[in-house]
This record gives C-alpha cells, sequence and structure tokens, in this order.
C-alpha cells in the first residue's frame, strides 16, 4: 500500500471517530450549530472514503488506455468532495431556518460544547498532517482533505464560541444565526476547492516563478545550443509535463544535440523531481529569437 493510500485510510478512520464525537454532542444538546458541525463532518467521512479510492487509483501504472499514468483521477476526487461540501451547506441552511422559525432551548451545553472541542483538536492534528502529506507526496487530494479538516476546525471553534455566548446570555436566536454563518463558510469552502480541481483537470500551468525557475535552470544547462521556445506545461496529478523546442547549429551531430538534451533534463529533474519532459530539438533557422537564449560559453 502506498504512503498516500496509508494517509487515506487514517483520514477515513479519524472522520469517523470525529462524527460520533460531534453527532453525541448534538444529541445531548438540539443544537442547530452543533448539528450543522455534525454534518460537515458526515461529509468529511464521505469525502476521505472518495479520496482514498482516488488515490487508490491514481497510483496505477501507466497501461495502453492511459499511457500518461492515472494521476488525474485526484483531481476528480477534489470536485466530488468540493460538490459534497456545497451540499451539506445546503442542509446546514435548512436546518438554521427551521431553529430561526422555531427557536429551541440547548440542553446539556457545557458537555456538549466539550465533546465537540475534542473533536477539533482531533480535526485540527489531523489536517496538518494530511496538509505536510499532501505537499510532500504532491497529492491533491490529501491537500483538499486537510484543507477542508482546517475549514471545518475553523467553524467548529466559532460554533463552540458562539455557543458559550449564547447559553450565558439567554439569546437563543444566535443558535441558528451560528449555524447560518456556518453554512456560508462551508459554502465558500466547496466553491473554491472545486474551483482549484478544476483548474487541474484543464491543465493551467504552474506559478509564474516556477515557469522562471525553469527557463533559468534551461538557459543554464543548454550550453551548445542556441535557445529554446514554446515552452508548455500540465499538471496531472502528482507529475509536471514539460515539453519545449531547443535549438541547436545547423551542423551539429545528433548524439551532441542528444547530450544537451540529457543535460537539460538532469539539471531540471535534480531540482524538479516531479517533471516529464520532452525536448523536441531543430536547426538553427527554426529560431525565433523570442525565447530562452542561450548565454555563449
Amino acid at each position: 500500500m502506498m504512503n498516500g493510500e496509508r494517509f487515506a485510510l487514517g483520514s477515513l478512520a479519524a472522520g469517523c471517530l470525529v462524527l460520533g464525537l460531534k453527532g453525541a454532542a448534538w444529541w445531548l444538546t438540539g443544537s442547530a450549530a452543533l448539528y450543522s458541525d455534525a454534518l460537515e463532518s458526515t461529509v468529511n467521512v464521505a469525502a476521505s472514503l472518495v479520496a482514498w479510492l482516488a488515490i487508490s487509483f491514481a497510483a496505477r501504472p501507466a497501461d495502453d488506455n492511459h499511457p500518461y499514468g492515472h494521476d488525474k483521477a485526484e483531481f476528480f476526487a477534489a470536485v466530488v468532495e468540493g460538490l459534497m461540501i456545497v451540499v451539506a451547506a445546503g442542509l446546514i441552511f435548512s436546518e438554521a431556518w427551521q431553529a430561526w422559525q422555531h427557536p429551541r432551548p440547548i440542553g446539556m451545553p457545557f458537555e456538549g460544547i466539550g465533546l465537540n472541542a475534542l473533536a477539533t483538536l482531533i480535526n485540527a492534528g489531523w489536517s496538518a498532517v494530511l496538509l505536510s502529506a499532501g505537499r510532500r507526496l504532491r497529492s491533491i487530494a490529501l491537500e483538499a482533505d486537510g484543507r477542508h479538516l482546517l475549514a471545518d476546525v475553523v467553524t467548529s471553534a466559532g460554533i463552540a464560541a458562539g455557543m458559550i455566548l449564547a447559553v450565558s446570555t439567554g439569546r437563543l436566536i444566535l443558535d441558528p444565526l451560528l449555524a447560518g454563518a456556518t453554512g456560508l463558510y462551508v459554502l465558500w469552502s466547496g466553491v473554491r476547492m472545486i474551483s482549484t480541481s478544476v483548474s487541474g483537470l484543464m491543465d493551467t500551468a504552474p506559478e509564474p516563478a516556477v515557469m522562471q525557475r525553469i527557463k533559468e535552470l534551461v538557459a543554464a544547462s543548454a550550453s551548445g545550443a542556441i535557445e529554446a521556445h514554446d515552452l508548455r506545461t500540465r499538471h496531472a496529478g502528482k507529475l509536471t509535463f514539460l515539453d519545449f523546442h531547443l535549438v541547436v547549429p545547423g551542423s551539429m551531430t545528433v548524439a551532441a544535440a542528444h547530450s544537451i538534451c540529457d543535460r537539460i533534463e538532469s539539471t531540471l529533474k535534480a531540482e524538479m523531481g516531479h517533471l516529464m519532459i520532452t525536448i523536441h530539438v531543430e536547426p538553427e533557422e527554426k529560431a525565433k529569437r523570442c525565447g530562452i537564449q542561450v548565454p555563449r560559453r
């Protein structure tokens, strides 16, 4: 089993534990705000299951039908998770509206807040683990799960603070207001996650700073060539695909041009091991004089 799959299974186990704690907190109190928090944890469990399935599928080696591998499955998982979060936000709004129309007393508030606080601590610790693992393994599914849990931590903390205020002041109307505010934050989190994942599916280029570094490394390692132009990149899960044209003197042998390409690839992969590189060699009459100019030495 790959590391990513282990983290996804750990997330599923942690999600079930947190859901049990938050469900108990809602059952004790009857609070609409705690209901909204428990409902988001239900989404967390479903999302963790989707993430585990996607990471397992993405780990499959390339085959005849998927010659570039299966890594983009993680982007689909993140989109599905985002849609689940949006649905959860709608259910939260519905519960908040019912509680607004028919305010109800909050039973055993401090016991419920205590259970919710314990669940929040678990989420905070596991979200830090997932975000770190997601960046290290370049897993969009793990990062999406980590960001979702972090959003859950923020909303849980706000709900706990608001419930304490509602109980201490006797203003029961604060309960549905907190639930509605939580719903807005959850909705924003889901829409943001969908937007980020769709960008990956649409082959969005890396950040400008990354592209600039690629150009610098190509220029520094392409000694003997004339220029490089038409650089293109696209993301596919853990991998970033890079292709460009390398212009060399017309009299250069194939072996010499190949040696330059090998040097460029080695330099790029030494710093960016996730790159999959394709270089198209062209003679000097194909130079555009507008790409990466290689310093003469």
